[in-house]
């Protein structure tokens, strides 16, 4: 059987758009992307893993809602959204820092 693609990934969550494009520009002007990030989730983040980095662990395409999973699963490692994710938690920026494909 084939193994179920996985990615590891960090996530922000924002309130709405505007804050969401407000922290993709300041992730756009970092030296370091993957350090702001970890900064920007522990300081801005709405969402349960923000003081944790961001950090949402590995998971497979059916864990997330769909919106999340397409975006996280078109990614690479080491990159992240340009443009906030919408689902019906609000806006999410994400990172991938490990994939398994």
């Amino acid at each position: 059987t084939e193994q179920e693609d996985k990615v590891k990934a960090r996530h922000i969550l924002a309130k709405d758009d505007k804050e969401a494009k407000k922290l993709i520009k300041e992730l756009e002007d970092a030296k370091d992307k993957e350090a702001k990030f970890i900064e920007l989730a522990k300081t801005k983040s709405t969402g349960p893993s923000g003081p944790n980095g961001g950090d949402l662990g590995r998971f497979d395409k059916k864990r997330m809602v769909k919106e999340f999973s397409a975006a996280a699963f078109k990614l690479k490692k080491g990159t992240y959204t340009t443009k906030p994710v919408k689902t019906q938690f609000g806006y999410h920026l994400l990172e991938i820092t490990s994939r398994n494909d």
